[in-house]
């Protein structure tokens, strides 16, 4: 507990950097590794020590958890064949070609050590692509591939990396025992996802719940999944995906209006704080790994990191364009989700969002000082860690800040996938409005002859459709605001006045009906 005051100025400043971040469109987890680098020299700072089970259990859950509540289905499936290689076949590729590096480059590497220290840099980070690519305007397909990539490589990263440590333990690969180990892992995993995340929309849905019990749940929720399927030697990442997708899909089945709104400020603001801790704390691990560093000179190591990740982008930018040919000649064959060919700007764009983060430092971390207890201390384990750092640190920096200048110098086409969202949006309203009049003529025609209020609502659509949901002024936007502004005012004032004795719950609620409509009124065309 004494070092709880270091970790509360943490936070804070993890906010600041952020805000600075946004201020100067720069990605926040690069600034925030940084700054932990910087930090973590200063003299009078507590040696953080991360502790992988700490990013496994705790982070790793809820964070996978929201990408997949955010992620969408139609555009997963859509794209799944590509997501697919690329989570699974290009990691694979990755591992093999950093065994082989490591193997032939760095001193006392053997194989085995070689597909450990790929399977853990194997994996890109979603959150530092999300963050940058917020920036820049990119087209719906690519932030889909790289969304949908980001769910499933750690799964299948983090299995290589089992793999690696039994083969290194035992001194030997049974393929068929793999085989059917990574068949376990993939359909437990999976398997245990979907059951978990079928009791919890049961339950919810049959148990008088209400907001705040339900966004306790859907948090509880990813820790049971994972949980549970790494008890029975399954995929918990695969467990936290397969069954996130399967409860954002079905969310309006078993959760109120009010649950969804508050559960999802609740979430931003969870999902804020941990990858703001995640990535400070990958800088602020730099003294320690540098003091396990025995045996191996410092400027000789941070070649081997700087080689490393040469390979992981040579491969995956090959890998970008090996995916482009191979679509173009299976739609010959089968259906693909273009037909069209990408050209060569879109895999350079997808090769070089290779950013490397979190669970690849967790991985590192987890590997055993020993063999087994008691016995050899485990080779080369504080090589793969500072290996692991750099690469972190260079693709975060070098591709990190480049990224958002790459897309905007290439300049990607507009692929047509979606309608532009002027007209969609335009439609929308449009269609929403002629399904309410339909359905108050056909189901309701007595209660509308009846009900004034009932005539206002229809007159109220059917004036969206005759005019259009014509466009507010500038002038009397502003005005209306002015008049939000000074509602809320009064309701603050009248919270504290003596001789009125108002519920606050009361008053909080009328300011957020203000805060909803000024939001809608930001939102008018």
């Amino acid at each position: 507990m004494q070092d709880f005051p270091f970790y509360l100025l943490l936070i804070v400043a993890i906010t600041l950097l952020i805000m600075l971040a946004n201020k100067v469109k720069v990605a926040y987890p690069v600034l925030l590794v940084i700054a932990g680098v910087f930090i973590s020299l200063l003299p009078g700072v507590p040696v953080v020590h991360v502790d992988p089970e700490l990013i496994f259990i705790i982070f790793l859950p809820p964070l996978l958890y929201e990408a997949a509540w955010a992620i969408s289905w139609k555009e997963l499936w859509k794209w799944r064949r590509i997501i697919g290689s690329f989570a699974f076949i290009v990691v694979f590729l990755t591992a093999i070609s950093v065994a082989f590096i490591a193997n032939y480059f760095i001193p006392g590497f053997s194989i085995a050590l070689g597909f450990l220290l790929g399977g853990i840099v194997s994996p890109p980070d979603a959150v530092s692509a999300g963050a940058i690519l917020k920036f820049v305007k990119v087209p719906k397909r690519l932030s889909s591939i790289l969304e949908g990539e980001s769910l499933l490589n750690d799964a299948s990263s983090l299995i290589i990396f089992r793999f690696a440590m039994i083969a290194i333990a035992t001194g030997q690969f049974v393929w068929y025992q793999a085989a059917i180990s990574f068949s376990w892992m993939l359909i437990g995993g999976i398997g245990v996802g979907l059951c978990v995340g079928w009791i919890f929309m049961k339950g919810q849905k049959i148990l008088p719940t209400d907001a705040n019990m339900d966004t306790i749940l859907t948090i509880v929720a990813p820790y049971i999944m994972y949980i549970a399927a790494e008890e029975i030697h399954g995929s918990g990442v695969l467990a936290v995906v397969s069954g996130g997708l399967f409860l954002s899909n079905k969310r309006h089945h078993f959760l109120s209006s009010s649950s969804r709104l508050r559960g999802v400020n609740v979430w931003e603001s969870l999902v804020f704080v941990l990858n703001g801790l995640v990535f400070m704390l990958i800088g602020l691990d730099l003294p320690e790994i540098i003091s396990g560093l025995e045996g191996v000179g410092l400027s000789s190591a941070i070649g081997y990191g700087v080689l490393i990740t040469l390979v992981l982008i040579i491969v995956r930018i090959l890998s970008s364009y090996g995916a482009v040919i191979i679509t173009l000649i299976a739609r010959n064959y089968i259906t693909v989700a273009d037909t069209r060919s990408p050209g060569f700007k879109a895999p350079v764009v997808l090769g070089w969002t290779g950013m490397r983060g979190v669970v690849s430092l967790a991985a590192a971390l987890s590997i055993p000082t020993h063999m087994y207890p008691g016995g050899p201390i485990f080779p080369q384990r504080n090589v793969i860690l500072f290996i692991t750092f750099i690469v972190i640190l260079i693709t975060l920096i070098i591709q990190g800040l480049t990224l958002p200048y790459l897309i905007k110098k290439i300049e990607l086409p507009d692929y047509d996938d979606h309608l532009p969202n002027d007209e969609a949006d335009e439609m929308i309203k449009r269609e929403l409005a002629k399904l309410t009049i339909m359905h108050l003529n056909e189901k309701y025609r007595e209660d509308l002859e009846k009900s004034i209020f009932l005539q206002q609502i229809h007159e109220k659509w059917k004036s969206k459709i005759e005019e259009s949901d014509q466009l507010l002024s500038l002038e009397v936007k502003l005005i209306y605001l002015d008049i939000l502004n000074e509602q809320r005012k009064w309701l603050i004032a009248q919270n504290y006045e003596k001789d009125r004795h108002f519920d606050e719950d009361l008053i909080r609620k009328h300011i957020m009906k203000i805060d909803l409509e000024e939001e809608r009124t930001h939102l008018l065309h």
